[in-house]
């Protein structure tokens, strides 16, 4: 064990933000931290590297052990290069280097004991040397440079002028070269591309060390994670398996989890309906049972309700009328900046119905080719048709079609003036902006919060294509789960560039890759594409650029397509005789189940009828034997005291029953 949580608690402001978190990370076992954002994963993170203190609980790493953190963002202050920032991690490898040659130069000079003392040393440092990998340092670097997006071009740029995403790249080059015991990366995909966050898979899935990561992309989880830390109203659950066995057992547990609440709840009700029945009874017996159930009721340790997939925010995307089937129509186009081109004579086209993806490295134009579709830039050369009746809904990354000086309420009251309070304010709380949050501004507001005001007014705009810029850019898996449900049940027509794996394969049928500067077009989702990339790419680039294949995919998709289509069909086929089989008997028992309910439900309202029928008579017979005219003939009064004493042994009778009924 390398790290071990015991009970770590953390609150501010008098607010609990983890309580009673204990869990612990195996040597060289790869876990994840998982859980919506505010939830304290970035504070728990802090405190197991000492930067915040619990409140209570420890936090122990194994002795002699040592760990590397990234946060989420960096502002690595040097005046070094790329290449001298990371040689730096290198440093005790390149002066033993150093040492070893001086060494070799003193030999030539020294004799007796001197020499045979060097020569020892000498052999030292040379294990020593080669335990570090000092032969491969060099080439690490360059590897761990490259594998983070950076070419070698780039290398001799200085860290000073770098943006704050590629000096987090930096950063994590840096801790890589490192090599601790145990790696902490918080959010580290944040600004990679897919090739990079490919190449960090690898790393750290081959990395000889231990790797704790906070990540809200779940495909990366997915390769990496061998264990699931979740952290949800300030607890940590802890399960075996990467992010698709862990939302499955979640899932599994939390339903069962309700299920007894529920299940607990209905028999609270149940007995505290019995209990005030048996109180209404007014007699003893009744009454000494009614106060046994309550003691038996108190007893009863109450569940918490969990807490279930956050369903509060529900996106809806209607269409306001269909368009053509030719959304769009892009022919040759091309575009520059100076002497920079990102790309040059792309053609493609979009059908109705159909959720494209647009994906490639970093700079290539993506954001750009959305922009000029949006336009938003323009066009050096070529043309873009949209077809009839085609009305566009733009998100974009950097949020550029809200005000920063406006309220929220404003935001959407001046782009929507049609809208009364009412309506507005429901619209902003769909999305989880509730009472004086509607009073916030724009540009007061987190990256994460923008994006739901800006899927807010996309959700308002009711249009039939949709154009979007990294839409799952600041949100936590929860709100990526909800959009992607909305996508795949969205009527119009959707084109977005995204870095998110795992979203991308939920929600496209199609994929665009912008790469070598020529768009390459594959009919299926993110995996479809991962089994045909290569290939594909390395035909288009030997076409020497050629445009044939542009706008029609690779054929052999539709005929894949069309092979799982027929399977689907037959299996279905066979499997549906097994169900009805398993359907009729699981019918039959429900039937007879329903029908033993009904028995017994009737059986206790005639018990409940009986009891209120012989209750009312004796109260009119205890009425006539204060009768001062009945109470003077003792034939009545006998014949009145025989039906209330019989009236009283059967509700003695009844009562047991309705006891045992009413369980």
């Amino acid at each position: 064990m390398i790290l071990n949580c015991h009970d770590l608690s953390k609150s501010f402001d008098g607010k609990d933000i983890l309580k009673g978190v204990s869990f612990h990370i195996e040597d060289n076992e790869k876990a994840a931290i998982v859980g919506i954002n505010g939830a304290g994963k970035t504070t728990l993170l802090r405190m197991l590297i000492g930067e915040l203190a619990p409140d209570s609980g420890t936090v122990t790493l194994s002795k002699g052990a040592t760990f590397g953190y990234l946060a989420q963002n960096q502002n690595i202050d040097s005046a070094h290069s790329i290449y001298e920032e990371l040689r730096e991690m290198k440093r005790d490898v390149i002066d033993l280097e150093t040492n070893i040659r001086a060494a070799e130069a003193q030999m030539d000079v020294l004799t007796g004991d001197e020499l045979n003392k060097l020569m020892d040393r000498y052999a030292q440092m040379n294990h020593e040397y080669q335990l570090k990998n000092g032969y491969a340092w060099q080439s690490e670097i360059v590897g761990v440079a490259k594998g983070l997006g950076f070419s070698e071009e780039e290398f001799d740029k200085r860290i000073s002028t770098l943006s704050g995403g590629q000096k987090t790249r930096v950063a994590l080059g840096k801790l890589l070269l490192q090599s601790p015991d145990l790696i902490i990366l918080d959010e580290p995909t944040n600004h990679l591309d897919m090739n990079s966050i490919r190449w960090l898979e690898g790393y750290l899935m081959n990395y000889k060390g231990a790797v704790l990561i906070v990540s809200h992309d779940r495909y990366f989880l997915d390769k990496i994670a061998q264990k699931v830390i979740e952290i949800d109203q300030t607890k940590a659950d802890v399960y075996t398996g990467n992010y698709t066995q862990y939302a499955k057992k979640r899932e599994q547990i939390r339903a069962a989890k309700l299920r007894a609440y529920l299940n607990q709840q209905a028999e609270i009700k149940h007995q505290e309906e019995v209990i005030d029945k048996l109180k209404s009874f007014n007699r003893e017996k009744s009454i000494k049972r009614a106060e046994s159930r309550e003691k038996m009721l108190d007893k009863i340790e109450r569940l918490e309700k969990p807490t279930e997939a956050r369903d509060d925010m529900r996106i809806t995307l209607t269409p306001s009328c269909v368009s053509g089937n030719d959304v769009m129509q892009v022919y040759s186009i091309g575009k520059s900046f100076g002497n920079e081109q990102l790309f040059k004579n792309i053609s493609f086209e979009i059908k109705r119905g159909e959720r494209v993806a647009i994906i490639g490295d970093n700079g290539t134009g993506k954001t750009t080719m959305l922009k000029i579709i949006n336009n938003m830039e323009t066009l050096d050369e070529g043309e873009i048709t949209l077809g009839v009746k085609v009305h566009i809904g733009y998100y974009d990354q950097e949020h550029q079609v809200l005000h920063n000086d406006k309220t929220l309420f404003e935001e959407l009251s001046d782009a929507y003036p049609s809208m009364n309070n009412t309506e507005i304010r429901n619209t902003l709380a769909a999305f989880l902006f509730t009472g004086d949050d509607v009073f916030k501004r724009i540009g007061d507001l987190s990256g994460g919060e923008k994006g739901r005001v800006s899927l807010a007014k996309l959700m308002l705009s009711d249009a039939n294509f949709l154009i979007l810029d990294e839409p799952t850019n600041h949100l936590d898996i929860t709100s990526k789960e909800i959009l992607e449900d909305a996508l795949c049940g969205y009527e119009g027509t959707v084109l977005y560039v995204s870095h998110d794996r795992y979203f991308i394969n939920r929600t496209a049928t199609r994929i665009l890759d912008l790469t070598h500067g020529q768009m390459i077009n594959y009919i299926g989702n993110y995996d479809y594409y991962m089994e045909h990339c290569e290939e594909q790419t390395a035909r288009v680039l030997a076409e020497n650029g050629s445009n044939s294949s542009f706008g029609r995919g690779i054929e052999m998709s539709s005929s894949s397509a069309a092979t799982a289509s027929s399977f689907g069909k037959y299996a279905s086929s066979e499997s549906s005789s097994n169900e009805s089989n398993s359907g009729a008997a699981d019918w039959k028992a429900q039937k007879e189940e329903q029908a033993r309910k009904r028995k017994q439900e009737a059986a206790l309202k005639k018990c409940e009828e009986e009891i209120a029928k012989l209750e009312e008579r004796n109260e009119k017979i205890n009425e006539k034997l204060l009768d001062p005219e009945v109470a003077t003939d003792l034939t009545k009064v006998r014949k009145l005291s025989d039906e209330l004493a019989a009236n009283d042994e059967r509700l003695n009778t009844l009562y047991d029953e309705w006891g045992e009924l009413s369980e």
